[in-house]
């Protein structure tokens, strides 16, 4: 068992808290039950190793039960130990470590896909993480990040996502204008949600079709030269006094939209 929070296994772990150790080391954190089990049922392959509490197994026995059959090393930890390696004050007794693995860009667009969620400049890792979150609800191909995105693997967006990062495939890019056009040749039409946009309803028809949608900083929305690059821009209406939506809300609302379309 793991007893001293100071030691260098448990140092090594907390680090991945941080971007830099992250990028070094191609592993990330993740936090509470619900992660290592959607970990462990979908990606076991990318699970280096489970920290967990004798109380807290012996409340998750599947966890067990699929590491186990997964070959994946489980742990035992004090608490102290525990909340040494975790972002949160409250890690639920389980944290582990993964491997990072991201899609790559030429891969999201080589499969045909029908609906895709391109993020350029979002900044927030709890808007991050729910937009990935509903991409994977909606039925998406994939969630592709350009800019300065910020990093999937940040312990906040793989919180958020509640484990759809381990079902949808994420792809980090760095040109959203190659995004784009690899998107085009892929036959899919690109459509930015904008405040200036067209009224969504006009052209609620054509979500039917094959849409990468492009969602913008929470704070600026989309620049002028991104907006140039894609094929309409639309708009959801506010009929309450809202000022606007939050931006995964908002992402939320046109990835289902665009699902309920295609699938009609």
């Amino acid at each position: 068992m793991l007893e001293n929070p100071r030691s260098p296994r448990v140092r090594a772990v907390a680090k991945l808290t941080k971007r830099s150790a992250r990028q070094e080391t191609g592993l990330f954190l993740l936090e509470g039950p619900q992660a290592a089990r959607e970990a462990l049922a979908y990606r076991p392959d990318t699970l280096v190793e489970v920290f967990a509490t004798p109380s807290a197994l012996e409340r998750h026995q599947d966890i067990r039960d699929a590491a186990s059959a997964g070959g994946v090393e489980v742990v035992f930890t004090t608490e102290a130990v525990l909340a040494a390696m975790a972002d949160t004050v409250t890690p639920q007794g389980i944290v582990a470590v993964a491997r990072q693995s991201p899609t790559s860009v030429r891969d999201v667009f080589a499969g045909s896909p029908r609906l895709v969620a391109i993020c350029e400049e979002v900044r927030d890792p709890g808007n991050l993480g729910t937009i990935i979150r509903a991409a994977d609800a909606a039925g998406a191909d994939a969630v592709v990040l350009t800019g300065r995105t910020v990093d999937p693997y940040n312990p906040k967006v793989v919180r958020a996502t509640t484990g759809s990062l381990f079902h949808v495939p994420v792809a980090v890019a760095a040109d959203l204008s190659t995004t784009i056009d690899r998107a085009h040749a892929a036959g899919m039409q690109v459509v930015a949600a904008d405040v200036e946009g067209e009224d969504f309803l006009a052209h609620r028809a054509t979500l039917a079709r094959p849409t990468a949608w492009l969602f913008g900083n929470e704070a600026r929305g989309l620049e002028p030269d991104a907006l140039a690059l894609v094929d309409l821009s639309l708009r959801l209406p506010i009929y309450g006094r809202a000022e606007s939506l939050n931006l995964a809300t908002a992402a939320s609302v046109c990835l289902y939209e665009t699902a309920f379309s295609q699938r009609a």
